[in-house]
């Protein structure tokens, strides 16, 4: 079973067809993937893992002494994507439940402010500003003092921060622009003035190296670059914030119930383990480990090495057609430091849509997505495993069409 074999390095994946189609049956068929920035396709090992824990529940519980090392093993191998300790990993998802276990779990005074970016992914502004009902005050970055879409950086940041200023929440790259912000130098900053920092980590984990030196809380969901299932994610809680952060989520897995027994008094397990209040996603785990160590094995640097020279091959293409980038100017990249796997553009002379429907049919599947003042991109989001030529495919396909 490819499962239990050794995850190949990435340079194994790329110079051998039959073993990346093994690995992603999603690159066989003639078919191209270049839209791990919406929903991804898991990769066989991930299939298979969960595929062995649903025949194993059909035979038995569907909890048992085999499953529990492999969660162990699992909040492990989170950790080490994060670099931070396994006691500061819970194992929930969607982001969206991460983020608002933070935007409900701390003791807001009336009055006190949370920062947010207002053109970041729903997901990640609506705790925020939902806090108004709690006498919140939320204060969202606007793109108008941006430079481009999805580009907040601490010049746009600290002008917002105040003395009532309790924490500030950012994506770890722009859903649309793909814009990755400085969270070492911001966290850094925050860290200096006592506010707390969260980060929406979805769109990196699994692409990028994603410090949490100076972050508090960060929330990822494993279905894009972590090549994980739907409903499978990581929370990170610094350990420091635990005691801060109140779990308002309560079941027998969180609190301290010998023999499924209700105590009188609400003790809480140890380490992040608190904000997990019931049973776990089991098969989503086990599919989550699968593919985490499948990364591992790819290599962090390696992974991220693939995903930046894969812009540059697609970016020159594009722009020798006449693409632009979205928010930028024609032939114009983002900053080096900024830039991320996400290729998001559009033509002055063809509609995007059409663009969409042509890719589509020929088996090269991307996502359209738009802007609030009504503009559509196509955005390109290619993962390590695609090859050269699975570039070279879309990129055909689109001069043609900008012809």
């Amino acid at each position: 079973m490819i499962h239990d074999a050794p995850a190949p390095t990435l340079s194994a994946l790329l110079s051998n067809e039959g073993l990346r189609r093994r690995e992603f049956p999603a690159a066989g068929g003639g078919r191209v993937f270049l839209a791990h920035a919406g929903v991804a396709p898991i990769p066989a090992r991930a299939a298979e893992a969960m595929g062995e824990y649903a025949r194993r529940a059909t035979e038995g519980a569907q909890e048992g002494d085999w499953v529990w090392p492999r969660v162990a093993a699992t909040r492990k191998a989170a950790a080490r994507l994060l670099g931070c300790a396994i006691d500061e990993i819970a194992l929930l998802g969607p982001t969206a439940l991460g983020l608002s276990l933070v935007a409900h779990g701390l003791l807001w005074e009336p009055g006190e402010e949370v920062v947010y970016y207002e053109d970041d992914y729903p997901a990640n502004v609506y705790p925020w500003s939902g806090l108004r009902e709690l006498g919140v005050r939320p204060v969202p970055v606007r793109t108008a003092s941006l430079d481009r879409l999805g580009a907040v950086t601490w010049e746009a940041l600290a002008p917002l921060l105040t003395e009532r200023t309790r924490l500030v929440s950012l994506a770890s790259c722009h859903f649309l622009s793909g814009y990755r912000p400085d969270l070492n130098g911001i966290g850094k900053r925050l860290r200096e003035r006592g506010v707390l920092f969260c980060v929406d980590g979805i769109q990196t984990l699994g692409a990028f190296p994603t410090p949490v030196e100076h972050v508090d809380f960060l929330s990822a969901d494993s279905h894009k670059w972590m090549l994980g299932p739907v409903g499978a994610g990581i929370v990170y809680v610094r350990k420091e914030r635990q005691s801060l952060l109140r779990p308002i989520l309560r079941g027998a897995w969180n609190i301290e119930s010998p023999g499924f027994i209700a105590q009188s008094e609400i003790r809480y397990e140890p380490g992040a383990r608190r904000y997990e209040p019931g049973t776990l996603n089991l098969p989503g785990n086990l599919g989550m480990l699968a593919s985490l160590e499948l990364l591992h094995a790819l290599g962090a640097e390696a992974v991220a090495e693939r995903l930046l020279a894969a812009r540059a091959y697609l970016l020159e293409g594009l722009f020798e057609a006449g693409f632009v980038l979205c928010g930028g100017r024609e032939g114009e990249d983002l900053p080096e430091p900024a830039r991320s796997g996400i290729v998001t553009v559009s033509h002055p002379g063809v509609p995007s849509k059409e663009l969409m429907t042509q890719l589509s049919a020929a088996g090269v599947v991307v996502s359209m997505r738009g802007d609030r003042a009504g503009h559509d991109y196509i955005r390109l989001s290619p993962h390590a495993y695609n090859t050269d030529a699975d570039l070279e495919k879309a990129l055909a396909l689109l001069r043609q069409a900008a012809k």
